[in-house]
C-alpha cells in the first residue's frame, strides 16, 4: 500500500484527535457565505517521503498530478506571477484585473542577486550549485520577502526549499507556514517531489528524500466529514513515476515529460468548499 496514504491517515487522525480548534476565536478566513472558517490544527507536522521507495501520490483520492506540475513550473521555471501563464484557475481569486498576483511566488524566484559565482536568480543559483558545489550546505531558496509582502496577492504558504546532497542522492526540505490539508497537502507533496526529480536528473543525481515541514497543518470545519470519509477508503499501491530521460536542462521540461503509470485511486471528492 502507498506510504503517502499511510502518512496522510496518521496526520489527519492526529489532527482530528489531538488538534487545537479555533472555535470561539476571531479568524481571517471566511466561507463563501461569510461564515468564519474555523479549523482544527496541529503545529509542527513533519512528513518524510523517500522518492526511491515510491512516488508519493495519494490513492485515497486522486491528485491532479499534471496540473500540480504545471503550477510548479509556472513558479520555478517560468518565474511568473501572472495567471495568464498558468493553465488552471487555482490562482484566480488572488489576481488583479491584469492577471497579476503581485510580487509573489514566481516573481520572487526571478529576482536576481549577486552571488559569489555571479549574478543570477534563486533557481539558477540552486542549479549552479548542484552542478559545481553539490555538497554545499547553502543550497536553498526563500520567497518570503518581508519587503514585498504588502504587494503580494497572497503571502507564500510554501516559502522555502533547502537542498542537500548525500552521496549521489538529492534531498530537500520544503518549509510551509500553513496548509489546508484536504485541498493542498498532496498537491504540494506531488509537485515538489516532481521538482526534486527534475533537479536531480539535470544535475546527474538521483532523487532522495523530500521532508515536508508544516508549521500550521489544519483541517477546516466543513472539511471534517470529507476527511473522515477519506480515511475509511481502501488504499492502493503508489503509482509509477518517470521523467523523459532525454531532458538535461531544467528549462526544457514540460508537463508532457512526466509519465504516470498504474495509478489506481479512489473517486474524486467533488464540490469541496474553499475558504478565502
Amino acid at each position: 500500500m502507498s506510504r503517502a496514504d499511510k502518512l496522510f491517515v496518521t496526520m489527519c487522525e492526529r489532527i482530528l484527535k489531538d488538534g487545537y480548534s479555533s472555535e470561539g476565536q476571531s479568524v481571517r478566513a471566511r466561507w463563501a457565505d461569510g461564515t468564519p472558517a474555523h479549523t482544527i490544527k496541529s503545529f509542527g507536522v513533519v512528513n518524510r517521503y523517500d522518492l526511491q521507495e515510491e512516488f508519493p501520490a495519494l490513492t485515497l483520492r486522486p491528485t491532479a498530478i499534471k496540473s500540480a506540475v504545471d503550477e510548479i513550473l509556472w513558479i520555478w521555471q517560468k518565474k511568473s506571477n501572472n495567471i495568464r501563464d498558468l493553465n488552471s484557475h487555482i490562482w484566480d481569486e488572488w489576481a488583479d484585473e491584469t492577471g497579476s498576483i503581485g510580487k509573489a511566488y514566481g516573481y520572487q524566484l526571478g529576482v536576481k542577486y549577486k552571488f559569489p559565482h555571479g549574478e543570477m536568480d534563486q533557481v539558477d543559483n540552486v542549479l549552479w550549485q548542484l552542478s559545481h558545489t553539490p555538497y554545499s550546505r547553502r543550497i536553498m531558496t526563500n520567497i518570503y520577502n518581508f519587503a514585498d509582502l504588502s504587494e503580494m496577492g497572497l503571502e507564500p504558504c510554501a516559502y522555502s526549499m533547502t537542498f542537500n546532497v548525500t552521496g549521489n542522492r538529492l534531498n530537500a526540505i520544503l518549509n510551509q507556514r500553513s496548509q489546508d490539508i484536504l485541498t493542498a497537502n498532496n498537491w504540494n507533496v506531488v509537485q515538489y517531489s516532481v521538482l526534486l526529480h527534475m533537479f536531480a536528473q539535470v544535475s546527474g543525481l538521483i532523487p532522495g528524500e523530500l521532508v515536508h515541514v508544516i508549521a500550521d497543518a489544519h483541517i477546516y470545519d466543513r472539511h471534517v466529514p470529507l476527511i473522515r470519509e477519506m480515511l475509511e477508503r481502501p488504499q492502493y499501491p503508489a503509482p509509477k513515476f518517470s521523467l523523459n530521460p532525454e531532458i538535461r536542462n531544467f528549462y526544457d521540461f514540460t508537463v508532457d515529460d512526466i509519465r504516470i503509470e498504474d495509478y489506481k485511486k479512489n473517486p474524486q471528492i467533488k464540490n469541496i468548499p474553499v475558504a478565502i
